[in-house]
């Protein structure tokens, strides 16, 4: 007789499946990418297109072909320097020690210099800087309340202090982050579903005819034994689908460009509009719907080291009426 495999279906490594708290996604990681000052940057999903380029992956069996790949538009308006935290590491984890804002009443950072000084084992403190996205100056994100968020520094508090004093209460721009090239991980809430079935929810086998005894094929056979007389949390059941923070690593940025004419269809992009600021192409998709906060890291896995890549064309085709 032939042996039965049957794996569970679903990872269980995202449980619970709730909705996500906020939309302006956590980075909680504590790896940092080496020799950059800022840690990440946050735009706005406009749409995606196709592209042809050259490829220069070495080990591809297209290299040097001409190749199509997709890829997400992230549209990235300035980012504006609202202030910046300083944390200590204790036994209980990192906890704020003072902060400075910038246009607050004697706002400067005189109080975190201090502590800085005087402060004999700097690798208990890092610098977090506290930025906001300004969804103002984007045509098609309808927000009125800024994104603000912590981004993390190079985590060497004495240099993070003098880029400091060169940044606060300025903007900073897309390209003062990350260059094209670059690997990034990109971070956001994906799309709600709402309620869904175990089918949909887990991706469980239908029945088939002759198991349909009690009128259902979308449901699951037992949900659990006798002993112990409950159900557990492994058994695969409806519930909230979707609107949860994924991160995606290895994304790579194809192209930065300030001149949104060149990727914007005719008429704008389905749902989102005009592309009016600075941008970026990332190869392949990107979590969440149109006009989705996305939060961009720099890759803390291994990737290839590539160079800037050579673009032959990019799409303008428009999708009004599809």
């Amino acid at each position: 007789m032939a042996k039965r495999h049957r794996p569970r279906r679903g990872s269980l490594a995202f449980s619970p499946r709730k909705r996500a708290r906020s939309e302006t996604c956590r980075i909680k990681r504590e790896e940092r990418a080496v020799g950059r000052k800022l840690q990440g940057f946050a735009g706005y999903k406009a749409g995606m297109t196709h592209l042809i380029l050259t490829d220069d992956y070495s080990h591809s069996l297209t290299k040097g072909m001409e190749i199509a790949i997709p890829a997400t538009i992230i549209e990235t308006p300035p980012m504006r320097v609202e202030g910046f935290r300083l944390y200590k590491d204790t036994n209980y984890g990192k906890r704020a020690v003072t902060d400075a804002w910038a246009g607050a009443a004697g706002g400067n950072l005189g109080a975190i210099e201090e502590i800085i000084k005087k402060t004999e084992n700097k690798e208990a403190l890092s610098l977090h800087l506290i930025a906001s996205a300004l969804p103002e100056v984007v045509n098609g994100v309808p927000k009125k309340k800024h994104d603000l968020m912590e981004i993390k520094m190079s985590d060497e508090v004495e240099q993070d202090l003098e880029y400091a004093k060169e940044v606060f209460g300025k903007e900073l721009k897309i390209k003062d982050v990350v260059k094209e090239g670059d690997f990034v991980d990109v971070t956001a809430v994906t799309k709600g579903k709402g309620t869904q079935g175990p089918v949909k929810r887990w991706g469980i086998m239908i029945q088939n005819a002759k198991a349909k005894r009690s009128g259902k094929g979308r449901h699951v056979g037992a949900i659990g034994a006798w002993t112990p007389r409950r159900v557990r949390w492994r058994v695969p059941q409806l519930g909230q689908t979707g609107y949860q923070q994924r991160t995606e690593y290895n994304k790579r940025i194809v192209k930065i460009g300030d001149n949104g004419e060149e990727i914007t269809p005719d008429g704008g992009f389905v749902k989102y509009g005009i592309v009016r600021n600075d941008y970026i192409l990332v190869k392949g998709s990107v979590p969440g719907p149109k006009k989705r906060l996305v939060r961009i890291s720099h890759a803390i896995r291994d990737h290839p080291k590539l160079g800037i890549p050579e673009i032959i064309y990019i799409s303008k085709k428009s999708q009004q009426g599809k």
